[in-house]
C-alpha cells in the first residue's frame, strides 16, 4: 500500500485557508519573509459552542526543537483582546509530540483546540502566534498570522 504525502511549500505573504463555511472564514499567512513547509487545519469548520475543534498539523522546522515557547496575540475587531503565552518544550520531562522533534524531520500531529467551546462573537479577529526557541523570545521559530472572520452571533 502506497501512502501519499501532501506537503505545502508556502510562500511569504500568501494567505491559505484553514477552513470556510456560513458562520466561520479562518485563512493565515506568515509574519516572515521565509518558505515554509507548513500546513494546518481544522474541523469543523464552525464557531458552534458545543462543536470541539480537531486541528491536524504538518510541519518541517528550521532548526531543532529542545524549547518551544508560543505566544498568541489577539485582536478582535480592531482592539486587542488577549495575550498569552505557553511554554510547550522545555528540555525535561515534555509531553508534547512536536518537543525534540529535529530540524528537516516532517512534524505531523492532530489534537484538540479547547478554545472551541467559548462563544465567539460576531467580527474580525486577528491572532498572531509566535514560536520561540528561547524563554527571552529574541529566536523566532515560526510566525503565523491567522485571519478569523465570525459571521453571525452564537444562537
Amino acid at each position: 500500500m502506497f501512502g501519499l504525502f501532501f506537503f505545502i511549500l508556502l510562500t511569504p505573504g500568501v494567505s491559505e485557508f484553514v477552513c470556510t463555511s456560513s458562520d466561520l472564514e479562518m485563512s493565515y499567512t506568515f509574519c516572515d519573509s521565509t518558505a515554509h513547509v507548513f500546513m494546518f487545519n481544522i474541523t469543523p469548520c464552525s464557531t458552534v459552542k458545543k462543536s470541539v475543534w480537531k486541528a491536524a498539523l504538518t510541519w518541517i522546522p528550521r532548526c531543532d526543537i529542545h524549547f518551544l515557547k508560543i505566544v498568541f496575540n489577539v485582536w478582535y475587531d480592531g482592539a486587542k483582546a488577549l495575550l498569552w503565552k505557553e511554554l510547550l518544550c522545555s528540555g525535561a520531562d515534555d509531553e508534547y509530540s512536536i518537543c525534540r522533534t529535529l530540524k528537516g524531520e516532517t512534524l505531523v500531529s492532530t489534537f484538540d483546540i479547547k478554545g472551541s467551546r467559548i462563544e465567539f462573537p460576531k467580527g474580525n479577529y486577528s491572532v498572531v502566534v509566535q514560536g520561540f526557541s528561547d524563554d527571552s523570545e529574541n529566536n523566532m521559530l515560526i510566525c503565523l498570522n491567522f485571519t478569523m472572520i465570525v459571521k453571525q452571533d452564537a444562537f
